[in-house]
């Protein structure tokens, strides 16, 4: 179960003043899944579902990465834009 420091930095991300760019976005997901989920163990997507394949690489590249510090990288992640993008 996600600590509530998560939840408040997942409600944040949402707030951004600018849109994250693609690499940040892709870490994003793939930190927010090893968290909320843990490994990925879903099918990969097909070839032409370019960004669904994206996203599932961002995730499978976490893999044995425990909840607690992807929660950890998350947060470290959540308010280093934060202040790269509402400063």
């Amino acid at each position: 179960m996600p600590s509530a420091e998560f939840q408040k930095a997942a409600d944040t991300v949402q707030a951004l003043k600018v849109k994250p760019d693609n690499d940040e976005l892709l870490k994003l997901y793939g930190l927010f899944k090893q968290a909320t989920v843990g490994d990925n163990e879903t099918a990969k997507p097909g070839v032409f579902d370019l960004k669904g394949k994206y996203k599932w690489q961002a995730w499978t590249d976490l893999k044995g990465m425990s909840s607690e510090d992807a929660e950890k990288e998350y947060i470290a992640l959540v308010e280093s834009l934060v202040a790269k993008y509402n400063a």
